[in-house]
């Protein structure tokens, strides 16, 4: 009977132990990972929404002890097809809110916001050169011994000559903001920035300058956004 015990009792002992089998996913199952095809092309990148990071704000200590502050947030720049559909136009539409403010007793100062468009190449001017002359050719002997003149040409020669020059950096106010206490905000948004006659690359920055006026002094500080290159 003793014997008898022990054996059920090692049988029950030695079932806990066995091995589990690992479970593994049908690739039927919703839930389990997409397979990746080794063969298939990569993603497409996602469109630009337009959104830009902003840089560090601008600050200034002034030797009266204040501190002047000019900053930047949410901040967009996406480019558009211009409304002349040029090849040598380019439009973008912006945005963003930027902030001035001051410590310290002052008499107000002003915020002034706007964009820095720079261009890789501009084209001046296009001038057409061209030339027109006559050319008389053989004349020809008629059986009744009178003679015709031959033919007559009138070659045309021209040339387009395109009179590029180095580029140059545009600087566009939006708007100039004159306050009377110790911060100023300008919000723009929607907002159409538009620059011709640029053939070559193109880039775009903001910018905000913070003047704050003192009793006979001026203090001014900037602040230039993150470049973006078109």
């Amino acid at each position: 009977m003793l014997h008898r015990f022990a054996t059920a009792a090692a049988v029950c002992m030695l079932i806990p132990m066995g091995a589990t089998p690992l479970a593994s996913a049908d690739p039927g199952d919703p839930a389990a990972p997409p397979v990746a095809d080794a063969g298939a092309p990569p993603p497409p990148p996602p469109a630009d929404n337009g959104v830009v990071a902003s840089e560090v704000p601008g600050i200034a200590k002034t030797p009266d002890g204040r501190t002047l502050t000019v900053a930047a947030k949410d901040e967009t720049q996406l480019p558009v097809a211009p409304l002349t559909t040029s090849l040598s136009s380019r439009d973008w539409l912006v945005g963003g809110t930027f902030t001035g403010t001051t410590t310290g007793s002052v008499n107000g100062g002003s915020l002034e916001t706007g964009y820095q468009i720079g261009c890789g190449v501009e084209m001046d001017k296009i001038k057409l050169n061209g030339s027109v002359g006559a050319t008389l050719g053989n004349g020809s002997l008629t059986t009744t011994g009178v003679s015709l003149p031959g033919s007559i040409s009138f070659p045309i020669q021209g040339q387009v000559e395109v009179e590029p020059r180095p580029g140059t950096i545009t600087n566009v106010v939006v708007d100039k903001k004159t306050f009377k206490g110790t911060s100023s905000r300008i919000t723009l948004k929607d907002i159409h920035i538009k620059v011709d006659n640029c053939v070559g690359a193109s880039s775009l920055r903001s910018y905000a300058v913070l003047t704050s006026s003192g009793t006979d002094s001026d203090d001014i500080v900037a602040y230039y956004g993150v470049t973006k290159v078109f």
